[in-house]
Parts: C-alpha cells; sequence; structure tokens
C-alpha cells in the first residue's frame, strides 16, 4: 500500500523510478511506492524530469506542481504534488 502524506504545501508521493525503460508507464506499487517507468536515462536530471511529467500528466496538472523532495540521485524518490484535485491520486496508486 502506498503511504501518501498530506502536508501544508501539497502530499508527498513516494516513488520507485525505473530508468531506460522500454515505455513511459505506471507501474503500480513496489515496497510502498508508486512504480515508475520512464524510457529517458538516468543522466543529468533527465529521468527524475521524466518522471515528474509522467506523473502530473497521469494527474491531470502541470508538471510544475510535482517536485522532487528527496531521492535526486536514488532510484527511490519522494516527490511533492501540489494543488491535487481531490481523488486524483486514488487513481494512480489503487
Amino acid at each position: 500500500m502506498v503511504r501518501v502524506r498530506k502536508t501544508a504545501a501539497g502530499s508527498v508521493v513516494p516513488l520507485l523510478v525505473t530508468a531506460g525503460s522500454s515505455r513511459n508507464a505506471l507501474q503500480g506499487e513496489h515496497d510502498g511506492r508508486v512504480k515508475v517507468c520512464v524510457t529517458a536515462l538516468a543522466e543529468k536530471g533527465k529521468a527524475n524530469v521524466a518522471a515528474c511529467e509522467l506523473l502530473a500528466h497521469k494527474l491531470g496538472i502541470k508538471p510544475s506542481q510535482v517536485s522532487i523532495l528527496s531521492g535526486h540521485t536514488s532510484r527511490r524518490k519522494e516527490v511533492l504534488v501540489e494543488r491535487v484535485p481531490p481523488g486524483a491520486l486514488d487513481g494512480i496508486i489503487l
């Protein structure tokens, strides 16, 4: 089960990012995190940007509303999702 934390700034979502995948996709839950696969390589932050853009697209929000809080150089990341519509996170973490 993915544990999303609510903060004053928005919702904190734990991710497990796989860079260099064959396609961009959310792959459900793995070890308490949303598994995100992106085609971008893990170099110079390209996979981080791709993961944030994919998550924003799936939530129907702007990419600028998703930012990485921790794990910039790790597969395990925590992202802040700002101003997310009610119930939007439910669709990606179930």
